[in-house]
């Protein structure tokens, strides 16, 4: 199933590229090219649209299927009575009698037996089997048959609800890689040449660093912020901070511009293409601090820390099932998969669903790990949440503090699993502060919560590393400073650039 997975993740992957090579080579081959009329769609863009629906459309198949089922169905009830009559019944003296005359009410009997076992009702079995006494004189031998079978019946109900979980963890790579393939189609090809004017002014302002221009590449997105790609190069030898180049660019488009990570520098002597974005209004310091359960040599506790191209500093916080080695192995897998969907251009929901389906898909019974996602917005200030089995999370302004709480299942668990999600407007000087479970189960029971809000307000330290560190300290105090589970606390700070 996995390997599937991979081809046809492989395959859609392989025509994105071929599509965005033709466009590229056909763009650098000719002299002169055609502008599109902007009511009309770009072919290439199409053709990967249709990709993206042939997969969409596949997806649907697979959800059209039947669903998980949490009961046996009639016919499988009928199964198991007729594999125990046949065990028990064929070879009876009595069989004419009871399956004669009475062989309705037995028959209503033994599903009535087979229904009171699925529901965990011994009393009501029970009550069955002396009812069905009165006729049968091998009731109790008829049970233990009837159980034996109706265990094989409920396991076989069990693989295949494994199976259909499975299928569905298909589904969804499917409609998710279709999503995907739509936001390249539209990243890709919504890249559109300046407008002649604002091309003319960048080479006059750059020609006078000795930097010669090429090509000037745009892309506004919906949110209003501008992307420019310029191909560039340093004049006579000399080579020029990109940083030179954004302050021109900030100058004629009026708003903060900045290459984006992973840039270049130095503009040298060669042409190369930088992309420069709209700078972002906020910044985030961070610091964590963590412990390991006592007598465990590795936390079971994973966290990623990253700044987004797409202006978004993001935080996952995982936790894996108890501690030890085990416990890291699966906490380090959610970790790195949303780091690599989350890199990959995923939404954070997108991203963990994706990183569910993994794991059940991976089919280790008894694994799960929760999953904590803070992500926050650097133009606007506003931070999404997302979690699922995660501990709270805290947000410290002036002088309150204010949880948020979550009640879902953690990743692994089941295919359909719903994360709870909210978001929060961040202002300058507000701290974020993640948890994991460990921390918030050494405080007082029932009042977790609100002793930590307290313990938070205590702290007079204003280093996100310092405030982790502090928080650590008066929660190990609440245990007589033993760690009785991983614990990991992790704090941000929102600054206004």
């Amino acid at each position: 199933m996995q390997e599937w997975i991979i081809a046809m993740l492989a395959i859609s992957i392989t025509l994105i590229i071929r599509d965005m090579a033709k466009t590229i080579l056909m763009g650098r081959t000719s002299k002169k090219e055609e502008t599109i009329p902007p009511d009309e769609s770009h072919p290439q863009k199409e053709k990967v649209e249709r990709y993206a629906e042939s997969f969409r459309k596949l997806a649907d198949t697979f959800y059209g299927m039947p669903y998980r089922k949490d009961y046996l169905s009639s016919g499988q009830v009928e199964k198991v009575l007729q594999g125990t009559n046949d065990r028990m019944c064929s070879n009876c003296y009595h069989r004419e009698i009871c399956w004669g005359e009475q062989a309705g009410s037995l028959y209503q009997g033994g599903a009535a037996m087979v229904r009171a076992l699925e529901e965990g009702k011994p009393e009501e079995v029970e009550k069955i089997r002396k009812k069905w006494a009165e006729v049968c004189g091998k009731s109790v031998q008829y049970l233990e048959n009837l159980k034996e079978r109706f265990q094989q019946e409920k396991q076989n109900l069990v693989w295949g609800n494994r199976m259909i979980e499975n299928r569905l963890a298909v589904a969804q790579q499917l409609t998710e890689m279709a999503r995907i393939m739509e936001m390249v189609a539209e990243d890709l090809y919504d890249i559109t040449a300046a407008e002649p004017e604002f091309q003319e002014e960048i080479r006059k302002s750059l020609k006078r660093k000795h930097i010669v221009v090429r090509q000037v590449w745009v892309m506004d997105r919906t949110e209003g912020r501008r992307q420019i790609f310029l191909t560039m190069r340093a004049r006579s030898g000399q080579c020029v901070s990109v940083t030179e180049v954004s302050q021109i660019l900030s100058e004629i488009c009026e708003c903060a511009m900045t290459s984006s990570s992973g840039s270049r520098c130095i503009v040298n002597g060669e042409f190369h293409t930088v992309h420069f974005v709209e700078d972002v209004s906020y910044q985030m310091l961070y610091g964590v601090a963590r412990i390991t359960r006592e007598e465990e040599k590795v936390s079971g506790d994973n966290f990623i820390c990253r700044q987004e191209d797409e202006g978004k500093f993001v935080m996952c916080l995982s936790d894996g099932m108890g501690s030890g080695m085990d416990a890291c192995r699966e906490s380090e897998i959610v970790v790195e998969l949303l780091e690599q969907f989350l890199e990959s251009g995923f939404s954070q929901e997108t991203a963990a669903r994706m990183v569910n389906s993994a794991l059940v898909l991976k089919g280790r019974d008894g694994m799960f790990s929760t999953v904590d996602i803070c992500a926050v917005d650097l133009y606007t200030g506003i931070c999404n949440f997302l979690k699922a089995g995660a501990a709270a999370t805290f947000i410290r302004r002036d002088h309150w503090v204010e949880a948020i709480s979550s009640e879902s299942l953690a990743a692994g668990l089941m295919q359909q699993i719903e994360f709870d999600t909210t978001s929060r407007k961040l202002y300058h000087g507000d701290y974020l502060i993640m948890m994991t479970d460990g921390v918030l189960d050494a405080l007082p029971v029932n009042r977790e919560e609100d002793t930590m809000k307290e313990i938070i307000m205590d702290i007079q330290e204003e280093s996100p590393r310092e405030v982790s560190r502090g928080i650590l300290e008066r929660v190990l105090a609440y245990s007589d400073y033993r760690a009785r589970d991983d614990m990991t606390v992790l704090v941000a700070n929102v600054l206004k650039k």
